[in-house]
């Protein structure tokens, strides 16, 4: 294997799925970042000459005609930041790329979309593991931190908790007992963490000292930004003061795979105030395994878990064995899966009724019609 594609996160299953395109001349790298004038990718040097020692380099990419047809049509398929590609390389001073295959992913981070429509928004690809981060120098949200548990654990990676600006929390203990319950029914580890004086580090290094490849997910001002300076060893990315109402202010304007030099990969997102379901069952059953059990046990199959008889869930919480907030939190996301899966029948029905009408045999009943 490359070293620098090694050193990029490259595991056996990508290297044997790109197999089939190096003979038509493509080249293997990982989408590090997009812009609106196209991406940014990390590939090696040995990739473009055979010559040349196995470093790792960065090319301006963009998409070739096909994948940007596909693209037009859904957005998910096209690449996302930490994606692994089959591209084509141009030039040998200043080398650029255009990307024609996305290579299968060991996981996809994806939310709904804004907007009214039911769309998928990929937020990372390829990922290990999904850190949680959250601040201690606010009010934590144990509903919230559900909701991006579930979201995580939809991905196919781990997920970890990360419990950020210890040194500005008067008793950090209190919100580690909070949520260890959580962390224990979901076996997701809670770490809680300093950046300023270093607090809990030596926790992530297990993480972080290997070539694998995290992800950061939170709202601004957590403290994403300072943790990943902090790993890289200099102020490379921005950071701003958190406002007079507790709230973050943007600093990450967009998605980067970055290279930390101890030996692992980072994923840095911009803060995210809503992060819509996209897919969760798997995240939920993960998330709330205790919950979802008593759905199970329900008299009625279609059981909405308010009023109906028998319902296992409801006599938990009459029972005292399940917190009504905990049991609340699942209905509201279990309701808001189903919402989107309703919103996304539509809109296929929809598109096959649209390319019905666009078909030979539609136009030519129609012609026949006449």
């Amino acid at each position: 294997m490359d070293d620098a594609l090694h050193r990029l996160g490259l595991r056996d299953e990508t290297e044997l799925a790109f197999a089939e395109h190096r003979a038509s001349g493509l080249r293997l790298a990982r989408v590090a970042a997009q812009h609106r004038g196209g991406y940014v990718l990390l590939s090696s040097a040995a990739m473009i000459d055979p010559t040349k020692e196995p470093t790792v380099i960065e090319l301006r990419a963009d998409l070739s005609g096909r994948l940007r047809r596909a693209v037009a049509i859904d957005a998910a398929a096209g690449p996302a930041v930490g994606d692994w590609v089959a591209a084509e390389i141009h030039g040998e001073e200043r080398p650029s790329a255009t990307t024609h295959v996305v290579l299968p992913r060991s996981s996809k981070l994806s939310r709904r979309a804004a907007g009214r429509d039911a769309v998928e928004q990929l937020v990372a690809a390829n990922v290990d593991t999904v850190f949680l981060v959250c601040a201690l120098d606010q009010p934590h949200n144990i509903r919230r931190i559900e909701r991006l548990l579930t979201i995580a654990l939809e991905s196919g990676a781990a997920a970890a908790i990360v419990l950020t600006k210890a040194d500005l929390c008067a008793d950090p203990g209190l919100a580690r007992a909070d949520l260890t319950p959580l962390c224990e029914r979901a076996h997701v580890p809670l770490h809680v963490i300093s950046s300023v004086d270093g607090r809990g580090l030596e926790e992530l290094d297990i993480y972080t000292s290997v070539p694998r490849t995290s992800a950061l997910i939170g709202a601004s001002g957590v403290g994403k930004s300072t943790l990943i300076n902090r790993w890289l060893g200099s102020d490379r990315q921005a950071v701003n003061a958190v406002r007079d109402d507790g709230k973050g202010r943007h600093t990450t304007t967009h998605r980067e795979l970055l290279v930390l030099p101890q030996g692992g990969l980072v994923i840095d997102t911009p803060g995210m105030r809503e992060l819509g379901l996209w897919r969760s069952e798997e995240g939920l059953l993960g998330a709330f395994a205790d919950v979802a059990a008593l759905a199970e046990t329900c008299r009625f199959r279609d059981c909405s878990h308010a009023q109906e008889p028998g319902c296992g869930i409801q006599g938990a919480v009459a029972a005292g064995t399940v917190e009504p907030e905990r049991a609340a939190s699942f209905i509201k996301l279990q309701q808001e899966q189903a919402g989107l899966d309703r919103a996304r029948d539509g809109q296929a029905r929809v598109r096959a009724r649209q390319a019905d009408r666009r078909s030979p045999r539609a136009m030519n009943r129609a012609v026949r019609k006449d």
